[in-house]
């Protein structure tokens, strides 16, 4: 039984810096992005990313790109 990997939608997440803790540890944000096209290059994504991190009132953190797929039976 061959399982094929069939490409779903892809998730943007940016992570925003929103201050710290009374511990002094950083507090973070996610903002997301759903139903990203799948075939989507990363620098396309990293470059909206870091566009829409411009218009963000916090610092950006991090960005990450989250693929989702769906397993089928061929």
């Amino acid at each position: 039984m061959a399982v094929t990997k069939v490409p779903d939608n892809s998730t943007l997440r940016l992570e925003l810096r929103v201050g710290v803790n009374t511990s002094g540890n950083p507090v973070y944000r996610r903002r997301t992005l759903n139903n990203v096209k799948p075939n989507a290059s990363d620098q396309d994504l990293f470059e909206i990313a870091t566009a829409l991190a411009a218009l963000q009132e916090y610092p950006l953190n991090s960005i990450s790109r989250v693929d989702g797929a769906q397993l089928v039976q061929a």
